[in-house]
């Protein structure tokens, strides 16, 4: 469908209890992807179904204990926020019941994807993330990947980045928005940001290679910002380090992106990396 630059930026909603925002396939024209994102405060539990998706319980903060019809899990999650340390998350296959009970006030994500496959329920712990520093410059950033293509899941694919303060990320441009494997694949995507301080923000371009979208997007705290298609980069405000969880699914279990050829020249240009990343290690 056509898109306007307003339908690409989601703010938290009021929704009922500790939900803070959810996107579902009628808010986002989306084919795959789904998100929510809540809030439960010590001893509150909320309980759901995958029906055909699956799903990521990803502990942006806080700990809880995870019981599903395919596992159960304790203690899940071991730092208090984004900024303080690596993830811990679960992923759950179609048609599994599940139970979230906060042990302390916790952060969630429910991050899904349409499926029709069934794969093992797994814990993903921090020794099992791969960090990575890419880039270099003020295009250096952190990436920690959680659930790969190598991972046993059927289009779910996820990771965090770190940008930090005045830097650049997702840089050079790139997109991928057509299925022409090995070189690109296509690719929906969502953005969530955390920020480091209440009032920071991060900038995010958003422009489609005919430019029938071509916006700049002020993003804060607890904001979503959706990518059907196009060219994506961001940009840290300075004195703020900003954080997002990408959350994909598409048309195959890869990464394959191609850079905005106008772009793509600054590759040759890295020689260092920025010292301060990674921002958040083990």
């Amino acid at each position: 469908m056509p898109y306007s630059a307003s339908d690409l930026l989601i703010r938290p909603q009021a929704l009922a209890g500790a939900e803070l925002l959810r996107v579902d396939q009628a808010a986002s024209h989306f084919e795959y992807l789904i998100f929510a994102a809540r809030a439960p405060k010590k001893g509150e539990s909320f309980r759901g179904r995958t029906d055909q998706t699956e799903l990521c319980i990803m502990m942006l903060g806080g700990t809880c204990s995870i019981e599903s019809s395919a596992g159960r899990w304790q203690h899940v999650g071991k730092r208090a926020n984004v900024f303080a340390g690596l993830p811990c998350a679960v992923y759950l296959s179609i048609n599994t019941e599940y139970a979230v009970y906060a042990e302390t006030d916790c952060e969630i994500a429910l991050c899904s994807s349409r499926a029709e496959e069934s794969h093992p329920a797994r814990l993903i712990t921090p020794e099992n993330v791969e960090l990575e520093v890419r880039g270099g410059g003020n295009a250096t950033r952190q990436i920690n990947h959680i659930i790969k293509p190598e991972f046993d899941a059927q289009r779910l694919l996820i990771v965090e980045a770190y940008t930090p303060s005045g830097n650049w990320s997702s840089y050079p441009p790139h997109k991928h928005d057509v299925h022409n494997p090995p070189g690109e694949v296509d690719l929906e995507e969502i953005y969530y940001y955390k920020i480091d301080r209440p009032e920071g923000y991060a900038i995010q371009r958003l422009y489609f290679a005919n430019r029938s979208i071509d916006t700049a997007l002020v993003v804060h705290d607890g904001e979503l910002v959706l990518v059907p298609e196009g060219y994506h980069p961001v940009v840290a405000a300075h004195g703020y380090n900003v954080y997002y969880l990408n959350v994909l699914a598409g048309s195959a279990r890869s990464m394959a992106a191609s850079d905005d050829p106008d772009y793509a020249w600054v590759r040759r240009e890295w020689r260092e990396k920025d010292p301060r990343v990674p921002l958040v290690g083990r």
